[in-house]
């Protein structure tokens, strides 16, 4: 893995490093196994998710790029850990602005975290190749590289510190290196509000010759989260 220039290196402390699972993947995206065989998949930004290393482990050809990843496998493991223990209590306090049919309760969420923190950092120490540092909007990889992308709980989630500017460029990245489809979920703010920019963004996407849908999917943990846009390349 090429060495970066310090300036790309995010403080750890700035970083929150906490993941789904590679079942939540699936749901969240509304993806099954059989439609991602022979893809070549990159997970955009992936964080402590599990996706990468379940999906290799299940036959899957999975790459994950984040900003997380210019730091070593034991620090986000220490840093995951310490940001779950912050989440849980946070979520100990908003209970009531989740669902909790899919996890049940919070020592059920607690487990899925430790999981997917586990299967991820376990794979960065074993495989690190798979995991790609980087500094969005611009990605280190060759045009129409992959055949799908999927983009979760970075893109419109954080619309208070993520203007549409940044978006749209992102956005564009992601077009360049992806060959026929993105996917990105949720489409709502930290507040549980569409974003508002949205309507906007999806105009612009269908000016540059793609196909968009919103899909509800078959996961909804944070209320309202639980639809994708489903971006096709023309």
């Amino acid at each position: 893995m090429s060495k970066v220039e310090p300036s790309k290196k995010l403080d750890l402390d700035r970083i929150i490093f906490i993941g789904r699972t590679y079942k939540e993947y699936l749901n969240m995206f509304s993806l099954s196994e059989e439609k991602l065989q022979g893809k070549k998949i990159l997970d955009c930004p992936a964080g402590a998710c599990s996706f990468t290393a379940v999906g290799n482990k299940s036959g899957l050809n999975v790459t994950a790029c984040d900003i997380a990843y210019y730091h070593s496998g034991e620090d986000l493991k220490n840093k995951g850990l310490q940001d779950m223990e912050h989440a849980m209590e946070h979520m100990e306090k908003s209970k009531i602005n989740y669902k909790w049919d899919y996890f049940d309760d919070l020592e059920g969420l607690r487990n899925h975290r430790l999981s997917a923190l586990q299967d991820c950092v376990n794979d960065i120490m074993n495989s690190s190749e798979r995991y790609i540092p980087v500094t969005l909007p611009s990605l280190p990889f060759k045009d129409e590289e992959f055949d799908i992308l999927l983009s979760a709980h970075f893109l419109f989630m954080y619309a208070d510190r993520l203007d549409e500017r940044f978006h749209i460029e992102t956005l564009n990245e992601l077009l360049r290196v992806t060959k026929d489809e993105i996917r990105i979920f949720p489409l709502v703010d930290l507040k549980g509000k569409r974003y508002e920019q949205l309507d906007k963004i999806i105009s612009y996407l269908i000016a540059k010759g793609c196909t968009v849908e919103e899909i509800k999917v078959p996961y909804e943990f944070q209320t309202n989260a639980n639809s994708m846009l489903k971006v096709k390349k023309g």
